[in-house]
């Protein structure tokens, strides 16, 4: 060891000698803003936009097999409901059926939704007090 440079210990970032022309992790890095969030990827990939295409994307796909199994069920069945007595293709009562069970799920979907915005509008006049009612 010489005497112009210090002792070096493990470890020790102060005593590492500093060689011209290295670049350090911290110095190649761009300059980080205080405020400022750099959004990942996956973040910019998640849009309403892109989520509309994707289902728009599966909605087709899901059609194509329904025609499929409309197309291959063309055999005529005898349907009783209620009382009540016809003749279908079997493809067409299947979709007749998906049809109605969709249905069924829109309109419990949508009084759910208006009791929880009921709910919710109740909440904001309790929160707001009485001098707020119209």
């Amino acid at each position: 060891m010489t005497s112009e440079t210090p002792p070096r210990h493990e470890g020790d970032a102060a005593n590492t000698p500093k060689i011209s022309g290295a670049v350090s992790p911290e110095a190649s890095a761009p300059p980080k803003s205080q405020g400022a969030v750099t959004p990942s990827p996956s973040a910019l990939a998640t849009t309403r936009a892109s989520a509309a295409w994707f289902a728009t994307a599966v909605a087709l796909v899901l059609l194509v097999l329904l025609i499929v199994l409309i197309l291959q069920n063309q055999d005529v069945v005898t349907l009783h409901y209620l009382g009540f007595t016809g003749s279908l293709p079997m493809g067409t009562a299947l979709f007749i059926a998906a049809v109605a069970g969709a249905a069924v799920v829109a309109i419990v979907g949508v009084v759910r939704l208006t009791q929880l915005r009921v709910t919710a509008r109740r909440a904001r006049r309790l929160e707001a007090g009485p001098e707020n009612k119209l």
